[in-house]
């Protein structure tokens, strides 16, 4: 039988507020166990939360970069359970009425389509606690720092079909919110989290399959593999005659598999109402309109704009989308060094092969956007080869200035006078008679390879600054070919 894979992501974003949504206490990550828990997000009796209005903000942000509808009125629920680091016995969030309701994102596929994923609301609630189970010989701490920090839950339609859309997918939204600066988006500390919802279903069929659970996925490699692992897993138990159940499962990286923690609760397990501590929150539409004019250029936006002004393939203008500040970067470039696709490509290749290899961010990058820009203009009007560029731009990396003093400072200024660089190749023809025979006699297919000993030569007499080009043409010429 042909199946058909469902899936639905629930995405737990960490607004970027310095303080907790209901509270004064810090949100910074790292701090002692226990010692960013106020009295408001213990829930001790007597005390009121506060809304923060900020996370108000960044979740109508979110709401309007991905055209959904914008809640007039929402309301704050409490969501009880029964949970070791909830202390308060129950979690506030949104259910019926949420601040951020249906809207959509793009994605591109592998093919390079593109495909609209629906997304159903995005609320927000307050974090738990983390329980520690590491340190403790058979017990479990409980720190409460994260009790009280604000998230934007961010639910899908169940659109994606297999694991490579849902990480398409996580990754837009992981984009977006950075884009908008309303989460770091860091997920090795747990401001990004995944839960995926994970079905499967005979191909033609319209009725969704029994949905398993995975929570706090927190890679996008671990997504990938725990929706594959769970795909396989339903599909060999309905095959050889179970049924799957409605539970919650934990991905187990290093054992990469699924396991079941616990049933699935419904909404009516948590038993939702009203909290009676706040206030509904109303927007009028002149907040709505500031928060919409105030967005950046958003990523798909961006995109399209590079591969229509620059000329860049799609390919090219996703990777240098990818992240905002990375973006700002490139345009910087592109403009310093008046060449857009050579500026892209040095920007992708060199500079990204050295963020990568020094683990850096671009916002860290030791090269700032318009001294490399002007390295780019010294390739573009031939002042020094591509060889040689990597030479300085290794030079700037380590902070010997910029381009043109490297270059001066060290004599790497190509040369292009074609004097000089005739004579160098007379040289080369002259001293190598037997491989100017064995060229003239090869096949057509042969002779760019054997070409590249003659430019070796050259550039070598030449200590590399001679213009490739020139070198190439005359060689060409004077070899016959």
């Amino acid at each position: 039988m042909q199946w058909e894979t469902v899936i639905g992501l629930e995405i737990h974003a960490q607004l970027a507020t310095k303080s907790k949504i209901f509270s004064g206490a810090s949100t910074a990550f790292g701090a002692e166990p226990n010692t960013q828990a106020c009295v408001v997000d213990l829930g001790l009796p007597g005390v009121l939360p506060v809304l923060n209005g900020e996370a108000v903000t960044m979740a109508v942000r979110f709401g309007t970069a991905i055209e959904a509808e914008i809640g007039r009125r929402s309301v704050f629920a409490r969501k009880n359970y029964f949970y070791p680091d909830l202390p308060k016995g129950y979690q506030i969030s949104q259910f019926e009425s949420p601040i951020v309701g249906r809207g959509h994102v793009e994605i591109l596929l592998e093919d390079g389509s593109a495909k609209l994923i629906g997304v159903t609301r995005a609320h927000l609630e307050e974090d738990a606690g983390k329980s520690l189970h590491e340190d403790f010989h058979g017990q479990t701490g409980i720190d409460l720092n994260r009790a009280g920090t604000p998230l934007l839950e961010i639910v899908s339609e169940p659109d994606m079909r297999s694991a490579k859309e849902a990480v398409a997918y996580a990754r837009r939204i992981h984009q977006i919110v950075r884009y908008l600066g309303i989460c770091d988006g860091n997920m090795q500390e747990g401001s990004f989290r995944c839960d995926a919802n994970v079905s499967v279903r005979p191909m033609g069929q319209k009725a969704f399959g029994t949905r398993a659970e995975l929570k706090n996925i927190n890679s996008f490699r671990f997504l990938e593999r725990a929706i594959n692992f769970e795909v396989e897993r339903q599909i060999d138990l309905i095959e050889s005659g179970g049924k799957v159940v409605l539970e919650t499962r934990l991905y187990d990286p290093n054992r990469d598999e699924t396991r079941s923690m616990r049933s699935k609760e419904e909404a009516n397990d948590y038993r939702y109402f009203p909290d009676p501590d706040l206030l509904p929150v109303e927007l009028d539409e002149d907040f709505i309109a500031a928060i919409t004019a105030g967005l950046p250029e958003m990523p798909d936006a961006k995109r399209h704009r590079f591969m229509k002004d620059y000329g860049l393939s799609a390919a090219d203008a996703e990777a240098l989308t990818a992240g905002r500040a990375l973006a700002d970067y490139y345009e910087t470039v592109a403009k310093t060094s008046g060449d857009v696709r050579l500026a892209a490509n040095w920007v992708m290749v060199e500079l990204g092969a050295a963020l990568n290899r020094e683990g850096l961010d671009i916002l860290d990058c030791p090269v700032k956007a318009e001294s490399f820009g002007g390295l780019v203009a010294r390739i573009k009007d031939d002042t020094i080869s591509g060889k040689i560029a990597k030479q300085v731009f290794e030079a700037m990396w380590a902070g010997e200035g910029d381009a043109d003093a490297i270059i001066e400072a060290r004599g790497l200024r190509q040369i292009t006078d074609s004097g000089a660089i005739e004579a160098a190749v007379d040289e080369v023809l002259a001293t190598n008679p037997q491989q100017v025979e064995n060229y003239r006699a090869a096949d057509e297919a042969k002779r760019p390879k054997m070409l590249g000993f003659f430019v070796g030569q050259v550039m070598k007499r030449s200590q590399g600054k001679a213009n490739p080009q020139q070198v190439n043409e005359l060689l060409m010429a004077k070899l016959g070919g």
